[in-house]
């Protein structure tokens, strides 16, 4: 997240104003807009790569399957934007955002590691409606699942192969997903 747009928390409403106003996208924590920074060509092919791969089990399901450009309120005052997210059964009727996704991904660069494993990771996992949270790395073939179990999540690594992904029940090849695209260096 880069730097604090203003200093005194924003209402929901007052948020959803200034980013209809604003050329720059702001995420939204504990009332507070932040300015998104630009992405890598690393991280915007393993996007698409992933959107196209798991666009057709979405369809199948019935689902929808939302990047990098909607919102996602997780509280009144927490805003985010997903790089990718599934949303299956009813949606929020606004035009701007959805609130409860069955899956959330996250490409992790090294400018955004400590924000998507850190905060995000912890608001999302909070999700009553998620059953799994993905961070893609930019760095190497590696995606890292935290699946719910119960009443908590687990976390998987994968290096290769398939990963079985709850919501869609996909297997999403990660030989396809980071087809065309070079690791970034630290």
């Amino acid at each position: 997240m880069g730097e604090a747009a203003r200093t005194l928390p924003l209402s929901f409403a007052a948020y959803l104003e200034m980013e209809a106003q604003s050329p720059v996208r702001h995420e939204l924590l504990e009332g507070i807009p932040y300015a998104m920074a630009g992405a890598s060509k690393a991280h915007n092919l393993l996007v698409q790569n992933l959107a196209f791969l798991l666009r057709p089990a979405a369809r199948a399901r019935g689902c929808r399957l939302y990047v990098e450009t909607i919102k996602l309120r997780l509280a009144e005052h927490t805003v985010y934007y997903p790089d990718l997210m599934v949303v299956c059964g009813a949606g929020t009727p606004h035009p701007l955002y959805e609130e409860n996704p069955c899956l959330v991904a996250e490409v992790v660069s090294p400018s955004t590691e400590r924000l998507d494993r850190g905060e995000k990771r912890h608001n999302y996992l909070r999700l009553a409606a998620l059953e799994a949270y993905l961070l893609v790395s930019t760095r190497e073939p590696r995606v890292e699942v935290y699946r719910r179990e119960g009443e908590g999540f687990r976390l998987e690594v994968h290096a290769g192969g398939r990963v079985p992904l709850p919501c869609l029940e996909a297997l999403l090849d990660l030989e396809a997903l980071y087809e065309g695209v070079e690791p970034e260096r630290a």
